[in-house]
C-alpha cells in the first residue's frame, strides 16, 4: 500500500521557496529588469521583450518579471505581497551590499534591526519593498526564543538604524555580535 493511499491530512513541506514572479507594466518592464539585474547582480537564464528569467545563484530562476498589457501601476496601500527577504551571510556581506547598491543610486528606504535580524529595505521601480538581512543569532531556536521573549512582544517591528553607522562600527572592527543587538527603545507598534 503506497502512502498516496492514504495520505493523511497534514499537508507536506515544500523543500524550499523556489521563485517569486513580479508582473509589471510593458513601460516598465526593461527598467524593473535591469534594476533586478543591479539589485541582485543576477543575470537572465531567459529573456525577451515580455518576460525574464533571472538567477543568482544555483536556480534556474529567483525572480521572473512579466509585462502584463493589461497591468497598471501598484496602489501604495494596495493589499498583497509586502516585501521579499534576501539573507546574506554576514553584517560584512550585508554592508558590502548596500555600499555597492549605493554606487548604482540604490538606496534602503529603512534600515531596521528586528532583534531576529539586521535588516535594510529597499523599494523596486514598481514600488514593491525588498529585504536584505542578516540573522542576528547563530541558531533557530535562539531566533524563536528571542521572538517569544517579552522585549520582541513589545517591540515586534525593531530599531531603525542608519547603515552608513553600520559600515563606520564594521570598518571600526566592532564585534558583530555587539552591533546585531538591538537597542531597547520601548513599545513600537508602527514602521
Amino acid at each position: 500500500m503506497s502512502s498516496l493511499d492514504n495520505p493523511g491530512t497534514t499537508v507536506t513541506k515544500p523543500k524550499y521557496l523556489a521563485h517569486v514572479v513580479l508582473s509589471t507594466t510593458r513601460d516598465n518592464f526593461a527598467t524593473m529588469v535591469q534594476f533586478y539585474k543591479t539589485f541582485l547582480s543576477a543575470h537572465a537564464s531567459f529573456e525577451n521583450n515580455f518576460i525574464s528569467f533571472l538567477t543568482y545563484d544555483f536556480e534556474h530562476h529567483r525572480i521572473a518579471i512579466v509585462a502584463v498589457p493589461e497591468a497598471v501601476p501598484k496602489a501604495p496601500n494596495a493589499t498583497g505581497l509586502r516585501h521579499i527577504a534576501f539573507g546574506f551571510n554576514s553584517l560584512n556581506d550585508l554592508a558590502m551590499a548596500y555600499l555597492q547598491r549605493k554606487a548604482h543610486g540604490i538606496l534602503p528606504v529603512r534600515c531596521l534591526n528586528h532583534g531576529v535580524t539586521t535588516s535594510l529595505y529597499y523599494r523596486d521601480p514598481d514600488g514593491n519593498d525588498l529585504e536584505t538581512q542578516v540573522d542576528n543569532f547563530d541558531t533557530v531556536p535562539e531566533m524563536i526564543e528571542y521572538m517569544a521573549s517579552p522585549a520582541f512582544e513589545e517591540n515586534p517591528i525593531g530599531v531603525n538604524f542608519d547603515p552608513e553607522e553600520l559600515v563606520r562600527r564594521l570598518k571600526s572592527g566592532e564585534p558583530d555580535v555587539s552591533i546585531k543587538k538591538r537597542p531597547d527603545i520601548g513599545k513600537r507598534t508602527n514602521l
